[in-house]
């Protein structure tokens, strides 16, 4: 096993070479990939040839399956959902805002993994921005301001029944479901302590995060917009150029992320696997 470590300014996607996680991996082996992954945010693994199977026993060594609410998985394997678009779609791409993959629930998922079938020659890549060091980067007077803050967190905008899925139009191959469960609001601290790596991370995002509590709409629109202009900086942003039969994972929990689109007139592919979380604190 090898490791190539980041070499943008960004401190995140650690590349794992030289392992084959179609196999059964050692207890040690385990523990190396996931100091890696919890260490750079973002694990790489090219080259990987994987049943789905295979796939989902990978998954299971860094814990139990996520909830996934609003996406429908597929009926043989309910635990993987298809992130698939056509060639003739007009839909726009799915994900294509900043942000941490189901922060709206109580325990939002650890990881994120996909796995790439098909990847369109041009376009296509997913951004992911360190919400660990942006917070580290933030003034003194930011830190306090900030410190003791909770924010809202609600799926509405994207899966209510008057969100964008359900308004859009278009015709879409992924499964998507909007339901009223939606508008449902779970409380999160502004600024998040992992339970790994102790450090503090900025957890809100532009599509869950709907307010900061205890604030009037003006002063949490404003405060919210500067933290996000910050979060979204070129230093903080680790770029992913996708190859086929490659592995990913990143840690909600550190990184908040967005997917480009680019590639209309072809199609694209992956199968995505959510890990179970923990409470934020």
């Amino acid at each position: 096993m090898e490791f190539k470590l980041p070499t943008s300014s960004s401190n995140l996607g650690v590349q794992i070479e030289n392992i084959n996680i179609a196999e059964t991996l050692s207890n040690l082996e385990v523990s190396h990939v996931r100091e890696q992954w919890v260490n750079y945010g973002v694990a790489v693994f090219p080259n990987q040839n994987l049943t789905l199977q295979q796939y989902e026993n990978f998954s299971q060594l860094f814990g139990p399956y996520g909830k996934e609410p609003f996406l429908i998985p597929m009926q043989e394997h309910p635990h993987i959902v298809k992130v698939h678009r056509k060639p003739y779609e007009e839909a726009a791409h799915f994900g294509g805002a900043w942000h941490s993959d189901w922060s709206f629930q109580h325990e939002p998922p650890s990881a994120t993994m996909l796995y790439s079938e098909i990847i369109p020659p041009e376009g296509g890549d997913t951004l992911f921005a360190n919400t660990a060091d942006a917070y580290d980067d933030l003034s003194k007077e930011m830190k306090k301001r900030i410190q003791n803050l909770s924010c809202i967190h609600s799926a509405k905008l994207p899966y209510a029944k008057d969100g964008v899925y359900a308004t859009e139009g278009k015709k879409r191959t992924m499964k998507i479901h909007t339901s009223d469960e939606a508008n449902k609001t779970m409380s999160h601290p502004l600024v998040r302590t992992h339970r790994e790596t102790g450090r503090k991370t900025l957890f809100i995002n532009p599509v869950y995060t709907i307010e900061i509590e205890d604030f009037s709409k003006e002063d949490s629109d404003s405060l919210l917009f500067e933290l996000y202009i910050h979060m979204a900086q070129e230093k903080y942003i680790y770029r992913h150029n996708w190859e086929p039969n490659m592995l990913i994972m990143w840690d909600n929990r550190t990184v908040m992320h967005m997917a480009e689109g680019g590639y209309d007139g072809h199609e694209r592919l992956l199968h995505r696997i959510t890990i179970a979380g923990d409470a934020t604190q």
